[in-house]
């Protein structure tokens, strides 16, 4: 290896990767995006092609050939044994002397905190939790469905607004609005048309985490049942939020909940007051906080953390992505 950098930053999610390269300093002397990462569906060798297509570029552009450490926050790894094979792949592409995979909630919690210390619940198109703090301890979840018993994310609650709407429809539950708003989203006038649309294909799978918002909406707008199902899902992420941090002996102490991902970021009222009423109960002391910087900043401050990196090295790299 020929010229190195201090850190490469790999923030990989299932739809896009981003790739920082990191001087000693904290200065950031490459970046480039991918494609998402998603190696149960292409196999490992496959998914870490796609990487390169986004480390290469960066490395180029620093005009480094490699980096001291590479500090990689990927989506589906999910367990540590997978978070193993992921890193041992990683070794093979000789971008670094040392490397070190997390799952990609690490990534946000650590953009959205100060030193590595707290609690992170990310609810995208999933749902997960993971907290630190700076002994190395650790807390998370396996976060891979139901069977790991997860209730939530942009998926999960379009799937829960479809059942009450069709179970309304056709008299099996009760009424709610959502019978009306889900289908009309699609310009369509019934729920049974909504789910021949879906099933047939003429409605793209992925489309329905746009029933997300319309979920909200609903629910705004007084529905109970949509409602209800956004107050279930502010106490599914306080319960994640409380038990992690009372993994970490975290609980009686002023900390941070950082919250992520598209659906929190949204900032829904409700889902908001909810969040804090109960969280104030459970760890009074939490501080929330709703994450807007990217998270290969913390993959990168993961990095820079594990090189023992002076603060005005960190201060420089946040300064860079404000």
């Amino acid at each position: 290896m020929g010229l190195t950098a201090h850190v490469l930053a790999i923030d990989a999610g299932n739809s896009k990767t981003d790739v920082a390269v990191i001087g000693a300093d904290g200065t950031v002397l490459g970046a480039a995006r991918g494609g998402g990462f998603q190696p149960p569906a292409v196999g490992v060798d496959a998914a870490m092609d796609g990487l390169a297509e986004a480390v290469l570029p960066a490395l180029a552009q620093a005009g480094v050939d490699g980096a001291g450490h590479v500090s990689a926050c990927l989506a589906n790894a999910d367990l540590p044994v997978e978070e193993k094979g992921l890193a041992d792949a990683l070794r093979t592409r000789g971008w670094g002397r040392t490397v070190e995979v997390r799952n990609d909630t690490f990534a946000v919690l650590r953009a959205g905190v100060d030193e590595p210390r707290g609690v992170a619940v990310v609810c995208g198109a999933g749902i997960n939790c993971v907290g630190m703090r700076p002994d190395g301890a650790t807390a998370r979840f396996p976060a891979i469905g139901r069977m790991s018993g997860d209730w939530g994310g942009g998926s999960g609650l379009a799937e829960e607004a479809l059942w009450y709407a069709a179970r309304a429809e056709d008299g099996r539950g009760e009424p709610t609005e959502l019978v009306r708003t889900l289908p009309g989203h699609f310009g369509l006038d019934s729920m049974y048309a909504l789910i021949e649309a879906l099933h047939l294909g003429h409605i793209p799978y992925e489309r329905r985490h746009e029933l997300t918002p319309v979920l909200f909406s609903t629910g705004a707008a007084g529905d109970r049942i949509a409602r209800d199902l956004v107050a279930r899902l502010g106490d599914e992420i306080v319960a994640m939020a409380s038990v992690a941090l009372a993994r970490l002996d975290l609980l009686e102490e002023e900390v941070p909940v950082v919250l992520g991902g598209g659906v929190l970021a949204a900032r829904h009222p409700a889902l908001d007051e909810r969040i804090a009423e109960l969280l104030a109960v459970r760890a009074p002391k939490a501080v929330i906080r709703v994450v807007s910087a990217p998270p290969v900043l913390g993959a990168a401050l993961l990095g820079l953390d594990r090189a023992g990196a002076a603060p005005e090295v960190h201060a420089r790299l946040r300064a860079h992505y404000a």
